[in-house]
């Protein structure tokens, strides 16, 4: 069956010019569904992965029939849930706008009103917002959402794990009864589902793209590394070194800051981003990453879901997420529209039942292995692998040794070194205090079932700097 062009599906030739001269003549499979819907005047509600196509499924339609508005009215809205996001949509919708003279206006926090203010005065076609500062514009007297005909919800999901949807009823409560609705998510369920039921009319719905996975989450390679925390920044510098173009992922803003520093001191250049930043900062730090003028970019889960940068060679959980839906909103950053890519997650020893519990929420059983920047683009796991892509043995192939009574200067390599003459060591980790960094003066060492039974005979009994050690089988982990 061949691919309708974007003209059978209906778009006007102004837009269907431009697409061309940005070499797109192929729709998307979201594109293809949705668009005659839309030109139509149906409610629409998609689900698909960021990175699908979406932003010209309903940025074509929404050009294609947008009434040029009044001062401070504008005729379209379009919802999304961070700044990033709605900064790329305007920076797709703009040149749509100039080739049907509509005017794309984006207006969202960590920046001043002014510019806002003035723009919405002189008039705004289509209006794209994050709900937080559209409401604190709304307060201000400077925009009436009235005359609002179209409204795209785009990222629906995300606007709810973020807290937004009652933000995000009060204002479609104020647009035009009569509007039509577009509404975007990766998944239509829970409160989605309510949104939809509360604020569309018959919508039709179209789906496109695997529920469980986003954008490149399932054609990259998966590779879970068991490290020690004072290792993570060397091994994040090796990631980078050898894939290239890497987001790295932290739990916190001032982990971000201290992580970018300490790869800087790695010879990485690196840059944060994350809700602590000032617009201006944030949009240095993606175009410095963007550009390749730093290939790493250190982020919080802000940048999980709307930013767009081509060609993001590799992803890294320095700190793993807290669920499966953020483990695939980071991942997704690489691995996107055909290409490869890899995600690396770095695992200390007091964080593998949480991971462990993660990879079975993703239906994944990749083992935790030693890290091998080498085998990025072709170890690891793809999701839905029955088995890992490699030769690392799993879990049930290896036996945890406790070793106790350690010197309290013992380092994990001569952990590892005491027990290499016995079989391979698949990883060893010495035990810290979590306040003070320092060791207890025990560890473990992860080694085949035959050559762990081999090294606990050899090594009991023996001593390191005249103190006996013990040496035994770990308790398998509840």
């Amino acid at each position: 069956m061949t691919t309708p062009d974007f003209s059978r599906l209906g778009v006007p030739a102004p837009l269907v010019a431009v697409l061309a001269r940005e070499g797109i003549t192929e729709p998307f499979p979201i594109q293809t569904a949705t668009i005659p819907d839309a030109l139509a005047g149906r409610d629409v509600s998609g689900r698909a992965p960021t990175g699908s196509g979406k932003t010209l499924a309903f940025g074509l339609a929404l050009m294609a029939t947008v009434d040029q508005a009044a001062p401070r009215r504008p005729a379209a809205l379009v919802l999304a849930p961070t700044r990033e996001l709605a900064e790329q949509i305007k920076g797709e919708l703009v040149p749509l706008g100039k080739a049907m003279r509509r005017y794309v206006l984006a207006v969202y926090g960590g920046v001043g009103y002014g510019h806002q203010e003035s723009s919405l005065r002189r008039g705004t076609d289509v209006l794209v917002a994050t709900p937080g500062r559209l409401e604190d514009l709304i307060e201000r007297g400077s925009v009436d959402l009235g005359s609002v005909t179209t409204v795209v919800l785009d990222e629906a999901d995300r606007m709810a794990d973020m807290g937004f949807l009652p933000a995000v009823r009060r204002i479609l409560d104020q647009t035009a009864p009569d509007r039509q609705t577009l509404l975007f998510s990766a998944t239509l369920d829970g409160d989605v589902a309510a949104l939809v039921r509360d604020y569309q009319r018959d919508p039709v719905r179209h789906e496109a793209g695997s529920v469980d996975s986003a954008d490149g989450a399932s054609a990259a390679r998966h590779h879970f590394w068991l490290v020690e925390h004072p290792e993570r920044v060397g091994h994040t510098a090796e990631v980078v070194n050898a894939a290239g173009q890497t987001i790295v992922f932290t739990r916190t803003r001032h982990g971000a800051d201290r992580l970018a520093k300490q790869l800087g001191r790695e010879g990485v250049a690196a840059v944060a981003l994350h809700g602590g930043r000032s617009q201006s900062q944030r949009n240095r730090a993606i175009k410095a990453f963007a550009s390749g003028g730093a290939p790493a970019l250190v982020a919080t889960d802000v940048a999980a879901r709307g930013i767009h940068v081509d060609d993001v060679a590799a992803v890294v959980h320095y700190d793993p997420p807290a669920d499966h839906k953020d483990y695939l909103h980071r991942s997704g950053r690489t691995a996107r529209a055909g290409a490869g890519g890899s995600v690396v997650t770095l695992v200390t020893r007091d964080q593998q039942n949480a991971v462990r519990g993660l990879q079975r929420n993703l239906g994944m059983s990749a083992p935790f292995g030693r890290p091998e920047p080498g085998s990025l683009a072709d170890g690891g796991q793809r999701m839905g692998d029955e088995k890992p892509a490699d030769d690392t043995p799993t879990d049930t192939d290896s036996q945890g040794v406790y070793v106790a009574n350690l010197p309290w200067s013992t380092t994990s390599d001569q952990l590892a070194d005491l027990f290499a003459p016995h079989g391979e060591v698949l990883g060893a980790t010495i035990v810290t205090d979590r306040r003070t960094g320092r060791s207890r003066g025990f560890g473990f060492v992860d080694m085949a079932p035959a050559d762990a039974t081999t090294a606990i005979t050899a090594l009991r009994g023996s001593q390191i700097g005249g103190r006996p050690l013990t040496v035994r089988a770990a308790r398998p982990r509840r």
